[in-house]
C-alpha cells in the first residue's frame, strides 16, 4: 500500500504540474538583446516618444536600466500628468486630445505600480476620476442592449479595468459587466488578428478582480469569463505554437500564466508556446518596443497581474548599452520594393527603391519623394499607424490594412516592418 500510496502522490503530482504553465528557459543573451533594443527608447524623453510600457515591461522582467528607469519614470509624471489634467481643463468637445491621452492613461497607471506606487493625492484622484469616466462612456457606447461597440476597442476597456485594479480602485458592475458579456457572447473581439490580445486583456483585468477581490457580486461570472478566454486562447494555438500570431502570443502566455487550468493541454501548449517564442527572437521577429514590453515579462515569469503587489527590490540584470559600429566605406546593397494602392482612383503602383534594411516607412518617405503619392501617419504606442494614403482617409471602422502580396497581412506595423527584395506591398482600405 505504501508504493501505491507514493505512485498515486506522483501522478498526482505530475497532473498538478500539467495544469501550470510554464515555459523553457530562453538563453540570457537573447533576453538581454531584447532588453538593449529598449535602451535607445529610454532616451528619447521628449513627450511624443515617452511609452509607459517600456518601463512596465523592464521593471517586471530580469533586467535593469539602471539611473535611466528613475529618469524615465520622472519624464513620465511630469508629461502624463500634464497633459492629462491639461486636457480635463480643455473643451470637451476637442475629441483629438481627449481620447489619445485616454489610451495612454491606463499604461501610465501600470508604470506608477511598476515602482510600488499608488496612484494618490489630489492630482492622482483627478486622472482616476478620468479614466473612470472614459470608462463610463464606453458603456454608454456599447449600449444597454450590447449592440454598439467601444469609440476605442475592447482591448482599451480591458486594459482601463485592469490598470484601474492594480491600484484597488472599483469601477460600477456595470462597466465590468459589458465586458464580461463581450467574453461570454463573444461579441465584437474578433477584429482579425487582434481577437487573442484582446482576449487576454480581458482575461488579465478578470484575474485581477479576482484576486484583488473587488466586484464580488460578479465573482461567478468573473471565475467563468477567466476560463472560457484561457479555453479560447488554447484552441488559437497555430502549429507553430503561437496563440494566434507571434505578437499576440506573449499577452496570451501572462494570460495562462496567471492561473492554472483543469486538464494536461495547458503544460504542453506553453512549452509549444515558448519554444516558438524562443524560435521567433532568435530570428529578430522582435523589434518593436511595445512587443517587446510584453515579452519580457513572459520570460521572467511575470504577468501585469503581478502588479497587485509588486517585488521593487527582486535582483535584476544590469543592462549595458551597445554601440555598432558600420565601416564608411561599405556601400549599402539596394533591394526592389513594388508598392501599390488599388484602393484609389486612379490606382497606384510603383517600384521603389531602398537601401536593404530598410522600413516600410522608409520605402513610403521614399515614394512620397519621388512624387505621385502621398500618405499620413498618426502616433501610438505601438508606433506610428496609417491615416490617410493618396488623400482617401480612413473612417470609422476603417483601417488601411498592409498586405504583402498577394494577400498576407502583416503582423507589423510600417515602422517594424522590413520588406525584402522583389516584393509587393498592398495599402489595402478595409472595413472591420
Amino acid at each position: 500500500m505504501g508504493h501505491l500510496g507514493a505512485l498515486l502522490f506522483l501522478l498526482g503530482a505530475l497532473g498538478a504540474l500539467a495544469d501550470i504553465c510554464s515555459i523553457p528557459e530562453v538563453d540570457s543573451k537573447l533576453v538581454q538583446g531584447l532588453g538593449q533594443h529598449l535602451l535607445p527608447w529610454m532616451d528619447q524623453l521628449s513627450p511624443e516618444h515617452l511609452n509607459p510600457s517600456i518601463y512596465v515591461g523592464l521593471r517586471l522582467s530580469s533586467l535593469e536600466a539602471g539611473d535611466k528607469e528613475a529618469l524615465y519614470l520622472h519624464s513620465l509624471k511630469l508629461s502624463y500628468q500634464q497633459s492629462l489634467l491639461g486636457s480635463a481643463t480643455s473643451n470637451d468637445n476637442n475629441d483629438s486630445q481627449a481620447k489619445p491621452s485616454m489610451g495612454q492613461l491606463a499604461p501610465y497607471l501600470l508604470a506608477l505600480r511598476a515602482n510600488c506606487e499608488f496612484v494618490g493625492g489630489r492630482k492622482g484622484d483627478r486622472l482616476v476620476s478620468q479614466l473612470k469616466r472614459f470608462l463610463e462612456d464606453e458603456k454608454r457606447a456599447i449600449g444597454d442592449n450590447h449592440q454598439g461597440r467601444p469609440h476605442t476597442s475592447y482591448y482599451q476597456y480591458g486594459l482601463s479595468i485592469l490598470a484601474l485594479c492594480v491600484h484597488q480602485k472599483r469601477v460600477h458592475d456595470s462597466v465590468v459587466g459589458k465586458l464580461l458579456y463581450a467574453v461570454e457572447h463573444d461579441h465584437h473581439l474578433h477584429q482579425g488578428h487582434l481577437s487573442v490580445d484582446t482576449l487576454a486583456m480581458a482575461g488579465l483585468a478578470f484575474t485581477c478582480l479576482k484576486r484583488s477581490n473587488l466586484n464580488t457580486d460578479q465573482s461567478n461570472r468573473i471565475n467563468l469569463a477567466i476560463r472560457t478566454v484561457q479555453e479560447k486562447i488554447l484552441k488559437a494555438q497555430t502549429p507553430e505554437g503561437h496563440f494566434g500570431n507571434v505578437y499576440s502570443t506573449p499577452l496570451a502566455l501572462q494570460l495562462l500564466m496567471t492561473s492554472p487550468v483543469p486538464g494536461v493541454e495547458l503544460g504542453r501548449a506553453c512549452l509549444n508556446a515558448g519554444a516558438a517564442l524562443s524560435a521567433s527572437v532568435q530570428n529578430g521577429a522582435f523589434q518593436n518596443a511595445l512587443m517587446i514590453s510584453q515579452l519580457l515579462p513572459v520570460l521572467n515569469h511575470k504577468s501585469y497581474v503581478d502588479l497587485i503587489s509588486p517585488d521593487c527590490l527582486a535582483p535584476r540584470v544590469m543592462l549595458e548599452q551597445t554601440v555598432e559600429s558600420f565601416s564608411q566605406s561599405q556601400v549599402p546593397e539596394v533591394i526592389h520594393v513594388t508598392l501599390k494602392v488599388p484602393s484609389v482612383w486612379p490606382p497606384y503602383r510603383h517600384f521603389i527603391s531602398v537601401p536593404a534594411g530598410s522600413s516600410l516607412e522608409d520605402v513610403l518617405k521614399k515614394a512620397q519623394q519621388l512624387g505621385g503619392f502621398m500618405y499620413e501617419t498618426k502616433a501610438s504606442l505601438s508606433g506610428p499607424y496609417l491615416t490617410s494614403v493618396m488623400g482617401k482617409e480612413a473612417e470609422e471602422r476603417e483601417f488601411w490594412q498592409l498586405i504583402q502580396a498577394p494577400d498576407t497581412p502583416l503582423q507589423q506595423g510600417i515602422a517594424d516592418y522590413k520588406p525584402k527584395n522583389g516584393e509587393t506591398i498592398e495599402l489595402r482600405l478595409v472595413v472591420w
